[in-house]
């Protein structure tokens, strides 16, 4: 699926179908609809009586010799139709409020749900999708998608179909009053018109997309070499860096000469056919004056039917490149929404029923890609209330384990039983309800910190979320900050350090209150000070609950009453801290390094990664 700006969207063709997708969310309104219509043919029929009347009224200016002896009906008939003329006008434009009113609620509730259905399928969806996914081309498609639909509504209610209305009110009225040759010559000169248009909009496409790449490449460049104004600096390229900019402005000038000689031949040839038309129409129209056959209100009439009829044309070329992009725009989050996720609940799939919160994995394998397994026949057991930690290399399967567990992944084979039930015959959601987590990185929303922390438990009370936070030793440190609780924690939390981060998620799970908690290299990115304290608050939490824990340090797991080693996929060696000393193996070479670094005054403990390689 692409991803590019909105012109690369003019060189697709339009799909109709695209209507389809959204005609059932319309049809739930189908009655304002029907209303919003009404109004619209209302509107068009004063729009189109209005000439009539106009005839009527410059007729009666010029009165025959007959109607001068009534002196009466030569002052009334003109005040009454001067009057009828200006109501129409007014219900044209009231109409027009008036449905505009009406149908802008059926085409606002209709992008309300349309936006929500998509947000929810979006969260429907696997992990894997969304590490595939940019974050911000997936919102883009959902807001210009969104927006695509309003758009398409507006301009193809409120403008292709009047204009279709008023080309056949007119065609008929012309026929019907005047004979074939009037309305001949508007087929004619419309169907001319809407082809010469459409031809030439898909052909000055390539000139509005080179015109717009252009001036996204200027405009990149320029900002970033202001982001880099030091390094400018520093290197003294000041005019490099202008000359380079200047070359970005000459393409982009270049392209927009194109562009604008493109709309000359399109602006051009759309008036010269309705000058032509109007020619024609004028021609007739006079020819027959002069022989009598119409009066002079009918050739102001059919003068004002052609103003009618050419005004909304004008705008018949930038509609349709609008409806083509919209629909385009539409087409690509409606794609979004038929993504169905690799992890499903089963039809029969039963709520997850915790009693000790005993975890086995049985002989779990797992790949990513057919041609490279992450997990290979992976078994052990974590008994209630053990704290069983996972170490490795990177590339080993650590945290693969973490996401088969909160099934964002299936296994390819094997199983995974909690209390003896498979996680695969449970919904996702009573699974996750039960495991709090505290990741290796804590991403934070860009709210106050309270209110972060609420977050693992929405419907808490205010007195719930502080006593979280007072079990997560985080009292002091709010106190200490300007607005205490209410503090922001900016974008991702990145007002906070790393261990206020991770304090920040140890409140969280607390105030979830799991059975079963993974802490997932909980205190790798930290030093030695916030370490231990995060360790204090982790020990803390976890007594009594079923833990697994994904370490980097081992310093940090010397206390678990079981230890995993894995390698390339595998289990190498199991067993707590000092069985695995005694059997001098992999942990325990491990182990004597780390001890040898921090002996020697390195201050941190060395990662897996780093005591592998030394290995």
């Amino acid at each position: 699926m692409r991803h590019g700006n909105y012109s690369d969207d003019s060189d697709r063709s339009i799909n109709w179908n695209v209507i389809k997708i959204i005609w059932p969310y319309l049809l739930d309104y189908w009655q304002r609809v029907l209303v919003a219509l009404c109004c619209l043919v209302l509107a068009k029929g004063a729009n189109v009586v209005g000439p009539y009347l106009l005839k009527l009224i410059v007729d009666e200016q010029n009165p025959s010799i007959e109607q001068t002896l009534i002196n009466n009906t030569t002052i009334v008939v003109p005040i009454a139709l001067i009057l009828a003329y200006g109501i129409a006008r007014f219900t044209n434009v009231l109409m027009g409020e008036i449905r505009d009113t009406i149908f802008g609620r059926v085409t606002e509730r209709a992008m309300r749900r349309i936006g929500l259905d998509v947000f929810r399928h979006m969260h429907e969806l696997d992990l894997d999708f969304h590490l595939n996914r940019r974050t911000g081309g997936l919102s883009r498609d959902i807001e210009r998608g969104t927006t695509g639909i309003s758009f398409l509504m507006r301009f193809f209610v409120f403008n292709i179909i009047p204009t279709i209305i008023e080309i056949l009110m007119i065609t008929g009225i012309l026929f019907y009053n005047y004979g074939a040759g009037f309305s001949l010559i508007i087929l004619i000169s419309v169907t001319l018109y809407i082809s010469f248009s459409i031809i030439a909009t898909e052909w000055r496409t390539k000139f509005v997309r080179e015109a717009n790449k252009a001036d996204s490449d200027s405009n990149t460049r320029a900002v970033d070499s202001l982001l880099n104004y030091e390094t400018v600096k520093y290197f003294t390229n000041e005019e490099f860096e202008s000359k380079r900019y200047d070359q970005e402005l000459s393409l982009w000038e270049q392209a927009r000469r194109k562009n604008r000689l493109s709309l000359l031949t399109l602006n051009s040839g759309q008036a010269l056919i309705i000058a032509a038309a109007t020619t024609a129409m004028v021609w007739l129209a006079a020819t027959n004056v002069s022989s009598g056959e119409m009066t002079i209100g009918d050739f102001v009439a059919v003068n004002s039917y052609m103003m009618i009829l050419f005004m909304p044309l004008n705008f018949l070329g930038f509609v349709y490149r609008e409806i083509k992009g919209s629909m385009a725009n539409i087409e690509r989050m409606f794609e979004l929404m038929s993504v169905k996720p690799s992890v499903n609940d089963l039809d029969n799939a039963t709520l997850l029923q915790l009693d000790k919160g005993r975890i086995e994995f049985k002989q779990v394998s797992f790949n990513y890609r057919s041609n490279r397994d992450i997990l290979q026949n992976i078994s052990f057991v974590i008994n209630p209330g053990e704290k069983v930690a996972v170490v490795g290399a990177s590339g080993a399967g650590k945290s693969t384990i973490v996401k088969l567990l909160f099934r964002f992944y299936d296994t390819s084979s094997g199983s995974i039983l909690i209390d003896g039930q498979d996680i695969g015959h449970v919904t996702q959601q009573s699974l996750r309800k039960k495991i709090g987590i505290v990741p290796q990185d804590t991403v934070l929303f860009n709210d106050s910190i309270f209110e972060n922390i609420r977050y693992g438990l929405p419907e808490a009370t205010d007195a719930e979320v502080e006593e979280a936070i007072s079990l997560a030793h985080l009292d002091g440190f709010i106190s200490e900050l300007p607005e205490g609780r209410n503090t922001t924690v900016g974008e991702r939390g990145l007002k906070l350090s790393g261990g206020e981060k991770q304090r920040v998620a140890i409140a969280r799970t607390i105030l979830k209150r799991p059975p079963i908690l993974v802490f997932d290299e909980a205190t790798s990115s930290l030093d030695s000070k916030s370490e231990q304290a995060i360790l204090k608050a982790i020990n803390e939490i976890s007594t009594n609950h079923t833990s697994l824990v994904i370490a980097h340090r081992l310093s940090t797991i010397v206390d678990a009453d079981k230890i995993i080693v894995l390698e390339h996929g595998r289990i190498k060696e199991a067993g707590n801290h000092q069985q695995l000393l005694e059997k001098k193996s992999t942990y325990a070479t491990m182990w004597r390094i780390q001890q040898s670094s921090t002996d020697s005054g390195s201050g941190l403990d060395k990662d897996i990664d780093d005591l592998e390689h030394e290995t």
